[in-house]
């Protein structure tokens, strides 16, 4: 039926492609295609395409035919246009299309009056490619996310993902082998999931099974760039030690890996050396890092090279390395593009925004590198390069003049003079920072620093005070200067004024370490406790393992009255310097303040057992066992104390009276006999002469009262003496006379008689924790030419300093009495 209106199109002229367009051609009738049966069963198929042709259709007496220009494509196209609106196709010649709607008819060319279109059929998913596909798919999200955990640290849940996929991947194997030829197996697959084993099995220290995976990609010789992965065994073989094989395994990458990868190649050369260098083959070494200079010359390599020279003691070598390291091209721009040349804003705005992208950033990176190298190179071999070492500096330093690295030479020349000092040859140090008077401003100010703290250790404050100000005024920016001229102002006694330049030292640089630990002494010696408290707070969060920060905190809280916290601190302290005998004897201090005799026993027997010869700890372990009834114990103290202190008799009076007191009288008048020829006018050890002599029934009992009452005797005179003394030097004060008062020790001590000397206990507030005095000079440095100076209230190993308070130390009155006090009135004579 519908071949009755079939007619075919007339043919026209090539040139004219659209000829006919507007003629009604009755082909374009599809009122009838919804009777059309075939039609209908081509348009529910998945391909709108009709099925196989396999008898006549009904009403005609031929089969359709297929051969004309509207065939199938006519009824795929016809199938969106139920209504029968004609839609254009200029991609078909002469299709006789015309505008005008067919009567009758509505313009719906998405056929949305019909309803929805029948749906496809679905695609299979049970065929075993669909599901080796799926799985390939699987294996690559597996190793994807391994390498995501693995780059969030992660680094179990990226092991344990790569193994996944590896047993996934070969269960694709295993199902390709059963369905395909071997050359359909997807080799890069396989690479990839090994190599991200291996990968994970490094990042967990796992060594053994990430160097058997690497096998198994190095010995398949499907693998075309498995060679390459050597370099990663000879990686791990480094990192056990085995130098040996790590040699052995980049020697055979080296062999594999073509000249054009020239990088690589470098790369795998540098390893080699280092390997060298780590078994101290280092001929091989130079070797190795030579040809690399010669090839691709970079700064790593050229440093090494000095190092392999330097530990063969190769003083033209080293020469010769250290200008082959200086010729390294960097390959940065210089400044000269950040210089603003015009008035332009643009330009300018330009510029200035430029001056620290990322490319800046990188190149400053590689300056610095490069003057790191180049720096740590001469001080290495200044020494060895010459006969001595001034000279082997100075010819350094000619050698950098000489290169595009000038700015580096007046750095070496500061860093010669911190040399010296590490040396201990101020004069020389001196002499050499003087050179620098007449330099640029920063030159200027790095040289005057130093020699201002330099001054400040040998306690010429006039001279520190005057190069802190010629520091100061070449570099007003510098916070080293600015330290190091609070220092002189503190030293001077201004602690208002040296707490502002920390202040603007801080401002300059806010982490200054130096500056904000000396504010927190100056606040603290003003006694603005709560923001000294702050400061060395904020020091803690930078220098979290600071023992002086963490003393200095304790030390705070025991003057706001705080003994827990003061406690908690130094107990941070003795985690960083367990061995420091003066902040154990602190730490026990404070316990014995606070009522715990045990904690208290137990670090001052730790300060003892470190350092014996602390006479207050000495004294506490005494008393404490005095306490306790184990006088046997106490001996040994007192003994010790007597040993330190020979012309004390206070003490050897303590070994006799624990004896006493023990019940071995024998041995304590003994004891009294040995103190009484020692200090035959002693009245105490007398009177206990006398009274052990008259219990014992002795007869030297008349002996001893006879020189007893002699020793009293002349004591009463001798304090005569003393109140007559003291009254006329009153009374010359109350009349305006010069008369002076005259002062008399008694050496045989008296009942109320305190140490000759000051006792060394334990360091007060403002001193440091150290037992030593001894400074290092390179603790003051920061970096190579600026010297920050740290004011550490403490004697000064070249001159003694101005006296500070001693707040931290318990004090004891003069009125004070050992025996009184500690050992109970039982120990003294009645």
């Amino acid at each position: 039926k519908m071949m009755q209106n079939v007619h075919l199109a007339p043919e026209n002229n090539e040139d004219d492609l659209y000829s006919g367009y507007n003629d009604y051609n009755p082909m374009f009738d599809t009122k009838d295609l919804e009777n059309d049966v075939a039609f209908q069963q081509a348009a529910r198929t998945s391909h709108g395409r009709r099925p196989p042709v396999t008898a006549k259709i009904p009403g005609t007496s031929s089969p359709r035919p297929l051969a004309t220009g509207f065939g199938a494509d006519y009824l795929n196209i016809s199938s969106l246009f139920e209504d029968g609106v004609s839609r254009p196709m200029t991609a078909v010649q002469a299709a006789g299309y015309t505008k005008a709607a067919v009567r009758g008819s509505s313009f719906d060319p998405l056929g949305q009056a019909r309803g929805p279109a029948s749906p496809l059929e679905k695609k299979t998913s049970d065929s075993s490619e669909e599901k080796m596909r799926q799985l390939e798919k699987k294996v690559n999200e597996l190793v994807e996310e391994s390498c995501v955990a693995n780059s969030c640290g992660d680094l179990k849940s990226a092991l344990e993902k790569a193994k996944e996929a590896g047993r996934q991947e070969r269960e694709l194997l295993r199902q390709r082998e059963q369905i395909a030829p071997p050359e359909s197996i997807n080799l890069d697959l396989t690479y990839t999931v090994l190599l991200n084993l291996a990968s994970q099995y490094v990042a967990n220290e796992m060594y053994a099974e990430a160097l058997t995976t690497y096998q198994v990609i190095v010995k398949n010789k499907m693998f075309s760039s498995g060679g390459i992965l050597k370099v990663n065994m000879g990686n791990i073989y480094l990192k056990q030690r085995n130098y040996s094989k790590a040699i052995k395994f980049y020697r055979m990458a080296l062999d594999q890996i073509t000249s054009s990868h020239k990088q690589m190649r470098i790369k795998i050369m540098e390893n080699i050396g280092v390997a060298f260098i780590k078994t101290g083959q280092y001929f091989d070494a130079i070797s190795s890092f030579e040809e690399i200079m010669s090839i691709s010359p970079n700064l790593k390599a050229g440093f090494n090279l000095i190092l392999c020279y330097f530990a063969i003691g190769n003083g033209e070598q080293m020469k010769k390395a250290f200008k082959n390291l200086i010729e390294v091209p960097l390959e940065v721009d210089y400044e000269d593009k950040y210089i603003l040349l015009n008035d332009d804003l643009h330009t300018n705005l330009l510029i200035e925004a430029i001056k620290n992208d990322s490319l800046s950033q990188i190149i400053r990176e590689r300056k610095l590198l490069a003057e790191e190298y180049i720096m740590t190179a001469a001080k290495l071999i200044a020494p060895a390069i010459e006969t001595s070492f001034a000279v082997g500096y100075d010819w350094c330093v000619d050698v950098v003049k000489a290169s595009h690295y000038v700015e580096l030479a007046n750095d070496l020349e500061i860093n010669k003079a911190t040399t010296y000092l590490r040396q201990h040859n101020f004069n020389q140090a001196l002499e050499t920072l003087k050179m620098f008077e007449k330099k640029d401003s920063r030159v200027k100010s790095a040289a005057a620093t130093n020699l201002s703290f330099l001054y400040y250790l040998g306690n010429e404050l006039e001279q520190a005070t005057n190069y802190a100000d010629l520091a100061v005024n070449s570099d007003r920016y510098n916070p080293a200067a600015l330290t190091n001229k609070g220092n002189t102002v503190f030293a001077n006694g201004d602690c208002e004024k040296a707490a502002e330049f920390y202040k603007e030292a801080l401002r300059n640089d806010s982490l200054c370490t130096e500056a904000l630990y000396n504010l927190g002494l100056a606040y603290k010696k003003l006694n603005r406790i709560d923001e000294a408290l702050d400061c060395f707070l904020k020091l803690h969060a930078i220098l979290p393992n600071s023992a002086q920060v963490l003393y200095q905190l304790a030390s705070i809280y025991q003057i706001m009255e705080d003994p827990n916290q003061a406690i908690e601190w130094l107990l941070q302290l003795i985690s960083v310097v367990p061995t420091d005998p003066h902040v154990l004897s602190k730490l026990g201090n404070l316990y014995d303040t606070e009522g715990d005799k045990s904690q208290a026993f137990h670090y001052y027997c730790e300060s003892y057992r470190y350092f014996p010869s602390n006479i207050e700890v000495i004294e506490w372990l005494g008393a404490y066992y005095i306490d306790t009834q184990f006088c046997e114990k106490a001996i040994e103290y007192f003994e010790r104390a007597a040993l330190i202190l020979p012309t004390q008799v206070k003490w050897q009076l303590m070994v006799a009276s624990c004896y006493r007191r023990s019940g071995n009288y024998q041995k304590a008048l003994e004891k009294y006999k040995v103190i009484h020829r020692k200090f035959p006018e002693n009245v105490e050890c007398l009177r206990f002469l006398v009274r052990l002599c008259t219990d014992m029934g002795l007869k030297e009992v008349q002996e001893y009262i006879t020189k007893l009452k002699k020793a009293e005797k002349l004591k009463e005179i001798r304090e005569q003496r003393i109140k007559s003394g003291r009254d006329g030097s009153a009374r010359g004060r109350k009349e305006g006379s010069g008369g002076g008062s005259h002062s008399c020790i008694d050496s045989g001590g008296t009942k109320g008689e305190r140490l000759s000397a000051k006792l060394k206990a334990l360091p007060a507030t403002s001193e440091p924790y150290e037992s030593s005095n001894s400074k290092e000079i390179g603790k003051w440095t920061s970096y190579p030419f600026f010297t920050f100076m740290v004011l550490r209230e403490r004697r000064n190993p070249l001159g003694p300093q101005p006296e500070r308070p001693k707040t931290a130390a318990r004090k004891r009155t003069e009125e004070d009495d050992f025996a009184d006090e500690e050992l109970g009135e039982d120990l003294l004579p009645e």
